[in-house]
Order: C-alpha cells, then sequence, then structure tokens
C-alpha cells in the first residue's frame, strides 16, 4: 500500500476552496444534498438537477432520521429494514474467526475526481479504477469519501467525535464502506490547510480536483477491522452492504475538529439494532 504524503496538504486545500458556494446549507438541499452519501458518485447531469426534483431529508426536525421511512416510498427500508446502519460495535458481540481476512486497500494517488459540499456533508467523488479495496477475495472499487461529525458507529456505547467513510463497489454492483473513526489528538498536518478553505454553503454542482491527492494517508496504520452485514446510512438505506470498520481511529485536533462541526453540528445517523447479525473479525 502505497503512503505517499508531499503535496497532498496543498492540494486538498485547493479542492476544497474551488468547490462554489450555492444555498447555505440550512435550506432545502439540492438533488446532490438529497443523494444518499453513500452510494456512487453522481452523473454530471444529475448535479444540475432542480432541487424541486429530489425528495427533502434532513438530520433533525420532521425530517429527520427518525423519519426517514415516512418520507418517501423508495425510503421505506429506512423503517422496515432488518439489517440497518450503523450500529454500536459491542466487544462482547464479536465473533473472531480465522476465515476472515484483514482489508487490502490499494490506495494510491486520486487524480480524476470532484469535490462538492452537498448539504449533509462534504464529499470526493471518484472515478476510474485505480484505487480500491480487496475483501476477502473481492475487488471492490472507490467511488466516494465523505465525512460525519460526530461518528455514525459507536464502539462499546461510544461515539467518536467524527468518522470518514470509503464507499465501494464490484463488479456485482454490491457496496463496501470502509469506515474511520477520528477521535482528537494531535493536529493532523494532512488536515491542516484543508480544514481552513472548508466550504460554507452548498453547492449544485461538483468542482474537479485542482491537483491530485494520495487516499494512503487517510488510513491508519492499523488495518484490523471489524465486519458485519449492514445498509447505507442515508436515505434510501439500501440493504446488503459489506461494513468494514477499523478499530484503530486517526487524529485531528479537536480545533480541527471543530471547524468540521461549524458547518455540520450532527450529521449522523443513530445507531439501529444489531438484531441477528454477526459481527466478525479476524483472529
Amino acid at each position: 500500500m502505497t503512503r505517499k504524503i508531499p503535496g497532498l496538504t496543498a492540494a486538498l486545500a485547493v479542492m476544497f476552496a474551488l468547490t462554489a458556494c450555492g444555498q447555505n446549507t440550512a435550506s432545502t438541499p439540492d438533488s446532490n444534498a438529497s443523494a444518499p452519501a453513500e452510494t456512487a458518485a453522481p452523473a454530471p447531469a444529475a448535479a444540475e438537477t432542480s432541487h424541486s426534483d429530489a425528495p427533502h431529508w434532513s438530520y433533525e426536525g420532521e425530517a429527520g432520521p427518525e423519519h426517514w421511512g415516512e418520507l418517501e416510498s423508495e425510503f421505506a427500508t429506512c423503517e422496515t429494514g432488518k439489517s440497518q446502519s450503523p450500529i454500536n460495535i459491542d466487544h462482547t458481540k464479536i465473533v473472531r474467526s480465522g476465515e476472515i481476512k484483514p482489508i487490502e486497500p490499494h490506495y494510491g494517488k486520486l487524480t480524476d475526481a470532484t469535490v462538492i459540499n452537498n448539504g449533509h456533508t462534504i464529499q470526493v467523488n471518484v472515478t476510474g479504477e485505480d484505487n480500491y479495496v480487496m475483501l476477502d477475495g473481492q475487488k471492490y472499487t472507490l467511488l466516494q469519501f465523505h465525512f460525519h461529525h460526530p461518528s455514525e458507529h459507536q464502539i462499546d456505547g461510544k461515539n467518536a467525535e467524527m468518522e470518514l467513510h470509503f464507499v465501494h463497489q464490484n463488479d456485482k454492483g454490491e457496496k463496501a464502506v470502509v469506515g474511520v473513526l477520528i477521535n482528537p489528538g494531535k493536529a493532523n498536518a494532512v488536515f491542516a490547510d484543508l480544514w481552513k478553505h472548508l466550504p460554507e454553503k452548498a453547492s449544485e454542482e461538483a468542482v474537479p480536483l485542482a491537483s491530485p491527492i494520495d487516499l494512503s494517508v487517510l488510513l491508519p496504520q492499523d488495518l484490523h477491522s471489524v465486519h458485519y452485514d449492514g445498509s447505507l446510512t442515508t436515505p434510501p438505506c439500501t440493504e446488503h452492504v459489506n461494513w468494514n470498520v477499523l478499530e484503530q481511529p486517526i487524529e485531528l485536533s479537536q480545533e480541527q475538529i471543530d471547524l468540521f462541526a461549524k458547518l455540520f453540528p450532527d450529521n449522523h445517523r443513530p445507531v439501529q439494532e444489531l438484531g441477528d447479525r454477526t459481527l466478525s473479525e479476524g483472529e
């Protein structure tokens, strides 16, 4: 796995500085804002769709998570599904198995991508097949990555300050997400300039990256993960998503976390019932 850091900070800073300003995040989301954060990157035409063409959902109030299933018939799984995400990762319920293989990320330089503040998160949409992850012998190509504050998954009943989701898809159209928890600690040099240029407004269209960035440095050194069968954490809450939550977090300073929180005070879905699902990890 490649870990090349030079030039990443400046590239990320320019990337987010270029994000076009549109409506305020508190206003009715546009089509990109309404697109599920865990789905594939939207096609260019979709980015130009008017606000009224997309169903409205939010993280609070009458359009909040507890009402998602009532908003549109296509969101029904958010209420009726039995394998929903996120969850509380309870270590007393983890099944250890020698059959579970560690994830194998193949992340390098990202050169063909776009970035957007979609009203629900900061999201980078990826094209091409150069960045992918191997899970149990299957290749899942990276579609996009985005952030949540606070974390969506809990570890033994506690949320982390933030969470980063890398969303992938295999050639069968099946989704896999790698979740990276973020806790307060030392200032992260990679994000230092990036956080200074976080776009304050939602945009109606994604903007191309100005410079290549190296994705591998956004992962912790220890890639040990907990696996379970889950769902998208945003409408339409589609199930049978291969979830892999890394147990080692990365760090941002509290100041860096607070800067993101100014834009998104709360953009996380509450934990869902585990039910009869299995939490598993390798030996």
